[in-house]
């Protein structure tokens, strides 16, 4: 190993009991990017006339169903993982094990936040601008999870700053001698993920991204980081089309989604965003009182 290589966490700190419960880092980190991004959320959200505590009305229908999103996208592009001759088909739901898709929470999650804003009366986009930043601070936080589990990471190298994974985990490529080191692509992410936060939050200083233009910056700066570094992943990946990994596929549309969402929005509204809540669903205490 390199002086200043990453150790992999001893395997027992990705799990440890609390009277009968089996508490999974893995969660803990979820759970804390989770409520990060809840608070920065709305803070956004006050910030524009939002009143307090709606992002929590909007998340209970978000969290879940992004969840659910995340595992099934995980288990359709990896079917192999789970289908085969003498499987134990109950690992499809041991979404403790690790294998949450982020693709597949957004759309979970989307649908989820589609809801819940429908119910609050606040416009999707104008939630999802004040999400865009939270939701990367919460992958960021959230892939600390992978480092636990011995996961994402990338190709051998040399650098001072690989990634150490034991021969004997079950991660290790077979055809690879014992003191490789890897590309910590967790870590990666991470940085990419923080720097996209700076990035959008300067932006919005400089432009209105209202009307889900924050979200299209998200959605391209999230779908480039991810395309690179799932083109240079080696632990198991998600299934291959067309010589693709799905994953890449993935970020390619999440690309051309935020693309094209910023073009036609800037094109629909140019005009300033006064409100975050649909017409006539402002709250009675941002109403302007009736003139005699």
């Amino acid at each position: 190993m390199l002086p200043f290589s990453i150790p992999s966490p001893d395997p027992v700190l990705a799990q440890f009991q609390v009277g009968p419960l089996t508490i999974h880092t893995y969660a803990l980190c979820i759970l804390a990017g989770i409520l990060a991004a809840v608070a920065i959320t709305q803070r956004r959200l006050s910030a524009r006339g939002g009143k307090k505590g709606v992002v929590l009305d909007v998340i209970i229908w978000a969290v879940p169903l992004g969840i659910v999103g995340a595992r099934l996208y995980h288990v359709f592009t990896h079917g192999g993982d789970y289908f085969y001759p003498g499987a134990n088909l109950g690992n499809v739901f041991a979404i403790w094990d690790g294998g949450n898709a982020l693709y597949g929470s957004l759309i979970g999650g989307a649908v989820g936040a589609y809801i819940g804003c429908r119910r609050q009366g606040i416009k999707l986009w104008s939630f999802a601008d004040a999400l865009a930043p939270a939701m990367l601070v919460a992958q960021a936080i959230g892939r600390l999870g992978n480092w636990f589990n011995h996961e994402l990471f990338g190709l051998p190298t040399t650098l001072p700053w690989g990634l150490e994974i034991l021969p004997t985990d079950p991660m290790f490529p077979t055809d690879l001698p014992p003191g490789t080191l890897f590309h910590p692509l967790f870590l990666y992410e991470m940085i990419w993920n923080l720097v996209g936060v700076a990035i959008i939050l300067l932006v919005e200083r400089r432009f209105a991204l209202r009307w889900g233009k924050a979200f299209a910056v998200y959605l391209v700066w999230y779908g480039l980081g991810r395309s690179w570094l799932e083109a240079i992943r080696i632990d198991p990946t998600s299934d291959v089309w067309l010589g693709i990994p799905a994953n890449i596929w993935a970020s390619f549309v999440a690309i051309a989604l935020g693309v094209a969402l910023f073009v036609v929005q800037s094109r629909r509204h140019p005009e300033p965003e006064l409100s975050i809540y649909l017409p006539g669903r402002e709250p009675a205490e941002l109403e302007e009182p009736v003139k005699a």
